[in-house]
């Protein structure tokens, strides 16, 4: 299923009164002020959801910094933000989806049938000249009935080995897989075997995602192929599931690693590479390479 909807299919759903549940994502690493930002101005009748406290359970080490809540919480917090068995649901955010993919990927993996990402998000809603409201928006609570694992996922021991027989995507940006910078997490890297992909060559300078073809050439430069198993990983599983999206318009399906490099990089049993190349070799356990130029054992 294509995971977009253009602006103009979503006014054209709205005009004609079609039961759309509008979710607003607004969450960026370092800016703490989502819903601050929502209320100043939103699509109308967008509900606002918190990556924070509503798409994450607590932070610990062992789960990564955005762990997944407990599929009960989740079911709860889709019936608060009004969704109901059958709805189609839209969500955004204004930072190219980045933030948005993830109740995107959690509502599917849930057993959610239509949902979508608003191409462009904010920005393209607001560059089309179509209004805006302010303030919050609370909904008449939904009834939706979830369930769980209806999405591919992957967890640290199924990383490990994944490049050995498949395709491992780290969908940070460049400086933070070469382990030249690490804002957050305690240890720079990447997981040895997996390849550079950084999201934000998903989409333009609009934030719009690039045309299927484009990033199925993208992916195919990278080696994805069909029938190559792939997963995606990020930071903490935000932006990877704006990967996942990002294949799947390409027409390749992908797993999502939901810890992450932060629950990686917590776990001092686990490898981290460093540097431009992949860093996996024989003569390590589980296929990395030694502790030496190019990757760091701890």
């Amino acid at each position: 299923m294509n995971p977009l909807m253009d602006v103009a299919g979503l006014q054209a759903r709205l005009a004609d009164h079609r039961r759309t549940v509008l979710l607003d994502v607004r969450w960026a690493l370092g800016d703490p002020h989502g819903y601050r930002h929502y209320l100043q101005e939103h699509l109308p009748g967008a509900v606002f959801v918190d990556l924070q406290t509503e798409l994450a359970a607590p932070a610990v080490p062992e789960r990564g910094r955005h762990p997944l809540p407990a599929a009960e919480d989740f079911e709860a917090g889709a019936r608060r933000w009004g969704i109901n068995d059958g709805d189609v649901v839209v969500a955004y955010d204004d930072s190219g989806n980045m933030a948005a993919a993830r109740v995107w990927w959690m509502l599917r993996n849930a057993g959610l049938a239509e949902v979508y990402l608003l191409d462009g998000g904010l920005a393209a809603w607001r560059a089309a000249g179509l209004p805006l409201e302010a303030g919050p928006v609370v909904p008449e609570p939904g009834g939706v009935h979830l369930t769980n694992g209806k999405m591919p996922a992957i967890d640290a021991a199924a990383a490990v080995a994944w490049p050995d027989a498949g395709l491992l995507l780290d969908a940070r940006a460049g400086e933070r897989y070469r382990g030249e910078f690490e804002p957050i997490d305690p240890r720079a890297g990447h997981i040895p075997g997996a390849i550079s992909a950084p999201t934000s060559e998903n989409v333009d300078g609009n934030g719009r995602f690039l045309a299927a073809g484009a990033l199925r050439r993208r992916f195919e430069s990278l080696g994805v192929r069909d029938g190559v198993q792939v997963a995606v990983y990020c930071g903490s599983g935000v932006t990877a599931a704006h990967e996942v999206a990002a294949l799947e318009i390409a027409g390749f399906p992908a797993a999502l690693y939901p810890g992450s490099f932060s629950e990686w990089s917590n776990n001092p049993a686990l490898p981290v590479a460093t540097g431009a190349e992949p860093g996996r070799g024989s003569g390590w356990p589980g296929g990395t390479t030694p502790p030496g130029k190019g990757s760091v054992a701890l």
